[in-house]
């Protein structure tokens, strides 16, 4: 599918009257026209988001350029905050992985499909294993191993290749490392984590076996924006699969590769798309 004249505006901000007809107009009158348009108005926090895919006419006097930075002044009017992009130019994702290769394999057969609409930067790991996976794709493999005393170090190291790379997305593939608070909030709303489990039950380690001693019916994974408290992000995707008591924790953990594959590769989607926007600890998805 052609991308090249697609754009994709979101907006967030207080609600009030006008706001829906002061961005229509202002997309039209420069040659905007609408193919889509998602809104929510949260009645709770009164709060309103938006989401607008629009192209513009070939007979335009406008350049993308143009409504962009002069969206500014509605923007301001409104109080809005705001983001515009380009549909066709890929998100630059740095992936960061461990041992288990499900989930990177999973993201590369879809990058390779082009389901996803990225751009890989790097491949990350503390740990040697799945090197040869990276670097026969084509991708380039760096290993930071990690210990108590080279954590900090580790971090800014990952923090330089970020900037050197221009990542904008961090994908946390099975990444078996807690991170600092600090790079958290560094990396606020730019980095996703898939938790084997169907959040907020069963946090930390072996969620797997925590739910077989519990007698769940459902297992599941949760792909969620990483932030300083440990598998409490903001939930962007979550993956369930029917059990019984006849599954063993290993029966479980061997299930649940599916349910982690598919809830982080949709959640990657729906964030380099620009469907989900921010409310506090919690997430609106415009599908």
């Amino acid at each position: 599918m052609d991308y090249s004249n697609q754009y994709v505006l979101t907006v967030n901000c207080k609600t009030a009257p006008g706001i829906v007809a002061g961005i229509a107009s202002y997309l039209t009158e420069r040659g905007g026209y609408i193919a889509e348009l998602s809104q929510f108005d949260d009645k709770i926090s009164h709060q309103f988001f938006l989401r607008t895919l629009f192209n513009i006419s070939a007979d335009s006097s406008h350049t993308f350029e143009d409504i962009r930075n002069g969206f500014d002044v509605l923007a301001e009017k409104h109080g809005i905050e705001w983001a515009m992009h380009e549909v066709s130019r890929p998100t630059k994702v740095l992936i960061m992985v461990s041992k288990f290769d499900h989930c990177l394999v999973d993201l590369l057969y879809r990058y390779n499909k082009g389901e996803l609409n990225i751009d890989v930067t790097a491949i990350i790991s503390n740990h040697p294993d799945l090197q040869s996976i990276a670097e026969r794709e084509g991708f380039r493999f760096i290993h930071l191993p990690v210990t108590a005393e080279t954590k900090a170090e580790q971090e800014a190291e990952l923090l330089n290749i970020i900037n050197e790379t221009g990542t904008e997305l961090v994908v946390l593939a099975r990444y078996m490392q807690i991170l600092s608070d600090d790079l958290c909030q560094h990396l606020h709303g730019r980095a996703i984590n898939i938790h084997h489990s169907f959040l907020p039950g069963f946090k930390g380690a072996k969620p797997y076996h925590q739910a077989y001693e519990r007698g769940v019916k459902l297992i599941g994974a949760t792909a969620h924006y990483v932030t300083g408290d440990l598998d409490e992000g903001p939930i962007i995707e979550q993956s369930v699969l029917p059990v019984s008591h006849a599954y063993y924790p290993d029966e479980l953990v061997s299930l649940g590769r599916d349910t982690e594959t598919k809830a982080l590769a949709s959640a990657v989607k729906l964030h380099v798309e620009n469907r989900v926007l921010m409310s506090g600890n919690k997430t609106i998805i415009f599908k």
